[in-house]
């Protein structure tokens, strides 16, 4: 149950960059967006498959322990490259944030099929209690308008997570939610979509006009509701994409 050093590091660099974006310096208070929003989401990664690893143990399987997955180290979710840094890219180059790599939980240790969709809705539940918590920071606590912007924009991004991984998509946590009560033959062809939906997904909301605004619109409205401001994190945003205003 030890917390993994790496993860705290990652942490600390969020932290880092909250304190630099207090400064008196544009170059400082834009590097301090950009650690805030990349140390941040690299954290919220770690805490979505912690979500499911630690909702999983208590479900019944032990397995989730000896497998590393409650210490936080995302080098134990599947693989680095997948779990960390293909979001990250995602995240540098405006796109939508990608969920992390998973954690292989055994469905047979599990008591019922109520702790199955637990364990998978416990991932974006997590994402969205961190936006919230971000929100319900930046609205009481008295903070420089950079810093705002930036925690905004992280928790835009921890709600956009959310929606997306709420779908009820082969390969998303939403479908997990409702797999364990699907027929043989419709799980049996989740199983086979798995690999290509989630990326299925994006190209829709990439290509076919329209879906990708419906999309953003129900992650705004969402954001709202939680206590977002819409025009922190757009202003976060484009603290954090700085190369844009080059």
């Amino acid at each position: 149950m030890r917390v993994s050093p790496l993860f705290l590091a990652l942490l600390a660099v969020t932290v880092l960059g909250g304190v630099l974006a207090t400064l008196d310096n544009g170059f400082l208070v834009t590097t301090g967006v950009v650690l805030i929003v990349l140390g941040g989401w690299a954290t919220s990664l770690c805490l979505h498959e912690f979500g499911h690893a630690i909702t999983a143990f208590r479900g019944g399987d032990r397995a989730v322990r000896a497998k590393g997955y409650l210490t936080l180290d995302p080098r134990h979710y599947t693989d680095p490259v997948l779990s960390l840094l293909l979001p990250i890219l995602f995240v540098l180059i405006g796109g939508i944030p990608l969920p992390g790599g998973a954690v292989w939980i055994n469905h047979a240790a599990l008591r019922s099929k109520k702790d199955e969709a637990t364990v998978s809705l416990a991932g974006p539940v997590m994402n969205l209690l961190i936006g919230i918590g971000l929100t319900a920071s930046v609205a009481t606590i008295a903070m420089p308008y950079p810093l705002a912007a930036g925690l905004s924009y992280l928790a835009f991004l921890q709600v956009i997570a959310f929606v997306l991984n709420i779908l009820p998509i082969p390969g998303l946590d939403g479908y997990g939610a409702i797999e364990p009560w699907l027929s043989p033959q419709a799980r049996q062809f989740g199983e086979q979509a798995r690999p290509w939906a989630p990326l299925g997904i994006i190209l829709v909301l990439v290509v076919i006009p329209g879906v990708g605004s419906l999309f953003f619109e129900a992650a705004f409205a969402l954001f709202d509701t939680v206590g977002g401001t819409d025009t922190l994190a757009i202003h976060g945003s484009s603290l954090f994409r700085f190369w844009e205003r080059l």
